[in-house]
């Protein structure tokens, strides 16, 4: 395997907050061995070398600090739209296999990685991942200085950039940057309606188990119909692990073909975009659920819908929320879980109305990763409790949607 060039070979000038904009600032000229490059909306140029299918794409670049669990990251569908850069340098080093997915068809747009892709050293591993990469039509650049990039995210903000991997070498680099800078950004993007099934199914896979892979649910005690805005499988998995028979109903699902199913209570996945603009026909649903006092839980993107059906707001962060270390805080018993996340929005705490209290919050940096209403069996994080491949600490959380139903079955 050819050797990483340098840091300060693969990457261009600067590119934080203070950077120059692209006109003042000098592009780097292409090394030969560059078969990629990165291309941000202020100009900044990345040489790498390619991986994965050889394309185009532009999208939102983000990072994601995980050391772990790159097949469920580019699985994952809240990250539609986006192009990833991990911060772990060595990926690739356990493969990729056909169970370790959280959709069929990734909706991540393309990966930015350290080093090389290693080769797979893993037994259950299937399929290299540049092979991978390529069989999903994703592309990849290889000896990027991560450091240097997430820097630039961490204290400039979210970008819009082009990821372009050209065996051939062609990269007219100025209209490169016109189309980062041209790309219209995720606030006002809805992306549920892309993600999201085209029609209701059931699901009834159970968690994997070591030496025997996924299971099959024999008996369950609650109906749960789950409003897929993007829904990761680990998310239904744990569900129909607890005894929840799961119907996933489309984002775009009334609320009388959602009570039509009578459930015993209904669940808000994960997903990706603008919660606002998700919101324009999804909060009027959500509302209406609420009339009829059923347990509700929503993750994620499912936190922030509920958020906006109780009144309260959400806005865009500087650059979000994406790992599987963040330490977030239970307000009620002080406990501190880490936690795996993926979003770009928050709910805005002080919007809460009364009656809806907040009950996590991110020790990095204070927002808002949960809220109950008071007297009701309603709640939700924004924070990945069924995380995937872990961590464990937020799993009771399922739990605690499914003692509700027990409650309200009781009541």
């Amino acid at each position: 395997m050819q050797a990483s060039p340098s840091p300060d070979a693969a990457a261009g000038p600067g590119g934080g907050p203070s950077a120059q904009t692209s006109a003042a600032r000098p592009v780097p000229e292409r090394p030969e061995w560059a078969t990629a490059g990165l291309f941000l909306d202020d100009g900044t140029v990345f040489w790498g070398r390619g991986a994965g299918a050889a394309k185009t794409v532009p999208g939102e670049l983000c990072f994601n600090t995980s050391l772990t669990g790159y097949q469920e990251i580019f699985t994952d569908p809240s990250y539609a739209a986006q192009i990833i850069a991990f911060t772990f340098p060595h990926i690739g080093n356990v493969g990729t296999n056909a169970e370790d997915i959280e959709t069929t068809t990734p909706a991540a747009l393309g990966g930015v990685f350290r080093a090389d892709i290693a080769d797979p050293s893993n037994y259950r591993s299937g399929q290299h991942l540049d092979a991978w990469l390529k069989s999903h039509d994703l592309p990849a650049i290889t000896g990027i200085d991560t450091r240097r990039l997430t820097r630039r995210l961490r204290d400039g903000g979210a970008a819009n950039a082009v990821l372009r991997h050209d065996p051939g070498g062609d990269f007219p680099v100025g209209d490169l940057i016109a189309n980062a800078q041209a790309w219209p950004g995720l606030e006002g993007m809805d992306l549920a309606k892309e993600v999201s099934c085209a029609q209701t199914y059931r699901w009834d896979e159970t968690a994997w188990a070591w030496g025997e892979g996924y299971g099959r649910q024999e008996a369950s005690r609650f109906h749960v119909v789950a409003m897929d805005f993007g829904a990761k499988r680990n998310i239904l998995r744990s569900l129909a692990s607890l005894g929840c028979r799961v119907t996933v109903v489309p984002a775009t699902a009334s609320a009388e073909e959602i009570l039509r199913h009578a459930p015993d209570g209904v669940f808000l996945s994960n997903g990706p975009g603008d919660p606002a603009a998700t919101g324009a026909y999804a909060v009027p649903v959500i509302r209406q659920l609420l009339k009829f006092d059923l347990p509700v839980f929503g993750i994620c993107l499912g936190h922030q819908m509920l958020a906006l059906a109780l009144g309260a707001r959400t806005r865009k962060m500087h650059h979000g929320h994406r790992g599987a270390n963040h330490p977030v805080q239970d307000l009620e018993t002080g406990k501190v879980e880490i936690t795996s996340q993926n979003h770009g929005f928050e709910v805005d705490a002080e919007s809460l109305p009364a009656g809806v209290t907040m009950t996590h919050k991110s020790l990095f940096d204070g927002c808002c990763e949960g809220l109950k209403v008071e007297g009701k069996p309603v709640f939700s994080v924004q924070y990945h409790p069924e995380a995937s491949p872990g961590p464990q600490d937020s799993q009771y959380l399922f739990e605690r949607f499914v003692a509700d139903m027990a409650a309200a079955d009781q009541a």
